[in-house]
């Protein structure tokens, strides 16, 4: 359906949650290196949960491999630093939902890159830095969902 992109996560457990979360969906979690764990930490499993079998889990070197691998026709990037919401677009199955590493959110060259169809942001109350990556992920994932009917669960 979409396509869930983590750029360098840190935090084992948001990866964790991530998991179950594309699990759920039927989504496709992309994790973009280097990671700063490995995927056999405990943390990252005990967050997963028993969905790991479940779930669409690739493993990309770096962002250039994942471009290759996914291809994508459009790219939304997650930022603080966006004026577009994310509750804003009309999403499309394959679109990739791209956000960054804990705790300082994508880098200027990521937004740049020219695969980038739009940054968007999720609104917050002001002084506020930034949600927990696995919720936002399961925030935007579930809008995106939700557009589409929920397609394949069970209502």
């Amino acid at each position: 359906m979409f396509r869930v992109m983590f750029h360098e996560p840190r935090i084992p457990p948001n990866t964790g949650n991530a998991i179950r979360m594309v699990a759920g969906t039927g989504c496709e979690l992309h994790l973009v290196g280097p990671l700063g764990f490995d995927l056999s930490e405990p943390k990252l499993k005990r967050a997963g949960l028993d969905y790991h079998d479940l779930a669409s889990v690739t493993v990309h070197e770096n962002l250039e491999a994942a471009w290759a691998a996914v291809e994508p026709a459009r790219v939304y990037a997650f930022t603080a630093h966006a004026t577009v919401s994310y509750a804003d677009i009309a999403y499309r199955p394959g679109d990739v939902l791209l956000f960054g590493p804990e705790p300082t959110g994508l880098s200027e060259e990521v937004l740049a890159d020219p695969h980038v169809t739009e940054r968007l942001r999720i609104p917050m109350l002001p002084g506020r830095r930034s949600l927990n990556l696995s919720n936002a992920a399961a925030l935007v994932t579930y809008e995106a969902w939700r557009q589409h009917g929920f397609k394949g669960a069970a209502l």
